[in-house]
């Protein structure tokens, strides 16, 4: 579950930190004082979209960190298959700076990707407009797959596959549909590149030992003149160099070292010091005498490279990629040769991929049907929960349609909230409110099968007031007996349910506005539900009615 959230510098928060508790966590605040900050922060650090504008006024950068408990074993699969540490508390990071960012998990950068395949597993974050994706039927598809679970996803990925390849298959026999003259000009053009490179006779890693030797080559007058002025220095043939004044110091200690054991180890250094000068003077002696330029040997080097270089340009930058060229050339030329019984091949794997891909389809479409129905039921009942009292909702499996890489089935889920109506679309009937409530029966059940440990709500509670308000909020509790919930509210019914209790404020510090949040007191929760209960005062009748909510709420919590 999430533990804890700091932020720094990011629009009016200047520096906070929210730690979070097990169960339902409520944050309210006045509107303006910064909730969607919050949320957007979380976001953040998960991989979302950063513009510099999110950054507070003057910042130059800004700080999302979040925290959470290691005991997921999904997550702590995904942190081992990616080689990052796994702890018992996870840290994901992200330094937001204009132009760039770096994200971290457990100290170590990651990219964009990994922290959202993290993110999978971690967190589910509902905002206060994503109910309207309901209004689409390919959203309703990916929710009766998520409710099918292990099953349906292993065979949507074999769906996936199968289709990729009939859509390979399609497009190479489309694109090898070639007359005589075409196959013909492409053959004689495959044989001259054949010829080609099998007449450069490449060895691999060749033209590493080419480019290094071209190099000593090309310098060779260069590493002469600094290696003779460099043996000047330190050899003894002119009597001047180092090895001269060396081996005099070595005599001279020679010649005392007996009168004190301390001049033995100094003995001991400069006569290593001569062997080691010694032996440096006679490598360089032997590479001096060694190292020839050849004109005509260099000349031809360079041509060697020249003609390895240009088949770089042609075929693949390196000697292996090549080679590779070389070796797909051939298998077209083989191919070619007999080219009906090639086009003849390819049409028998599009014919026998084409029937699994039917069969993995009708395998898929079975499944989701099996599900829709189990489904139906649950959702219909979650949906009485949320205080739809005469609700019809089905949901309904339209299979062979066009193929796609997630099958041939079209779902569509179907609702009617008046007694006697035909249940239609959600978009002709589904009110703002009715789809957020919707799409909180939708998670309720799916959080049943889920993994995620922390869901996020931002204001599900749009467009309901009331009695269906006190459903909802019984609904959340129900949620967060199983996950760690984080709901963002303006209804009192809903924040009497907390058992964590958040306020975001905005207040002013110097010439700053600034936004805080911080975890309240019994006493404080009692005060911020009188003010949402439409209240300034804090007065012993707001207090009262405060009290006589937060009671309410107990008693449908012990149900």
């Amino acid at each position: 579950m999430l533990l804890s959230l700091h932020v720094k510098n990011l629009a009016l928060i200047q520096e906070t930190e929210v730690e979070f508790e097990e169960g339902l966590n409520i944050l309210t605040g006045e509107t303006g004082a910064g909730k969607s900050v919050l949320i957007g922060s979380i976001n953040l650090a998960l991989g979302g979209k950063f513009d510099k504008d999110m950054l507070r006024s003057g910042a130059e950068s800004g700080l999302v960190e979040l925290t959470f408990s290691g005991e997921n074993e999904l997550l702590r699969k995904k942190l081992q298959e990616m080689d990052i540490p796994v702890e018992d508390v996870i840290s994901i990071s992200r330094k937001l700076v204009p132009g760039k960012s770096v994200s971290k998990i457990n100290g170590e950068t990651v990219n964009v990707k990994q922290i959202k395949e993290i993110a999978e597993v971690l967190i589910d974050i509902h905002g206060q407009h994503e109910h309207q994706s309901l209004l689409h039927k390919k959203k309703h598809l990916e929710i009766l797959d998520a409710y099918a679970g292990e099953t349906a996803t292993e065979t949507l990925n074999l769906v996936a596959e199968l289709y990729g390849e009939v859509k390979e298959l399609k497009r190479r026999i489309e694109a090898d549909s070639l007359d005589e003259e075409s196959k013909n000009r492409e053959m004689d053009l495959l044989q001259y590149e054949i010829q080609e490179i099998e007449n450069a006779a490449l060895k691999d890693g060749e033209d590493e030992e080419l480019e290094t030797l071209h190099l000593k080559l090309r310098n060779s007058k260069k590493i002469t003149e600094a290696l003779s002025e460099s043996y000047l220095y330190t050899g003894s043939e002119t009597g001047e160099g180092a090895a001269v004044g060396i081996g005099r110091a070595v005599r001279l200690l020679s010649g005392i070292a007996e009168y004190d054991k301390e001049l033995e180890g100094l003995l001991s250094s400069i006569s290593e010091i001569e062997s080691l000068l010694s032996d440096y003077n006679r490598d360089v002696s032997v590479y001096l005498s060694g190292l020839e330029f050849d004109g005509e040997g260099f000349e031809k080097l360079e041509e060697r490279l020249d003609q390895i270089n240009f088949l770089k340009a042609k075929y693949g930058k390196t000697i292996p990629d090549i080679l590779e060229s070389l070796k797909k050339k051939q298998e077209r030329v083989d191919a070619l040769m007999d080219y009906d019984m090639y086009i003849k091949g390819l049409q028998a794997q599009l014919v026998n991929r084409d029937s699994k891909l039917k069969k993995a389809c009708e395998k898929l479409s079975g499944i989701r049907r099996e599900a829709a129905g189990v489904l139906q039921g649950e959702l219909l009942d979650a949906l009485k929960n949320l205080n739809f009292l005469s609700v019809d909702f089905r949901i309904m499996v339209q299979g062979e349609k066009e193929i796609t890489s997630k099958g041939y089935d079209e779902v569509e889920f179907l609702i009617s909230t008046n007694p006697g109506e035909t249940p239609k679309s959600l978009a002709q009937v589904a009110s703002g409110g009715e789809l957020s409530r919707i799409m909180l029966g939708i998670k309720t059940v799916l959080a049943k099968k889920d993994e995620i440990d922390t869901l996020i709500f931002d204001e599900i509670d749009a467009g309901i007031s009331g009695k269906t308000a006190w459903k909802v909020s019984g609904q959340l509790d129900k949620v967060a007996k199983a996950h760690q919930v984080i709901c963002i509210t303006h209804l009192p019914q809903i924040a009497a349910m907390a058992d964590c209790h958040h306020v975001i404020e905005k207040g002013v510090e110097g010439e700053n506005t600034v936004t805080h949040i911080r975890k309240l007191e019994a006493e404080e929760s009692l005060e911020e539900l009188a003010r949402l209960l439409g209240s300034d005062e804090k007065s012993v009748a707001a207090l009262d009615n405060a009290k006589a909510m937060r009671e309410e709420a107990l008693a449908v919590k012990m149900k």
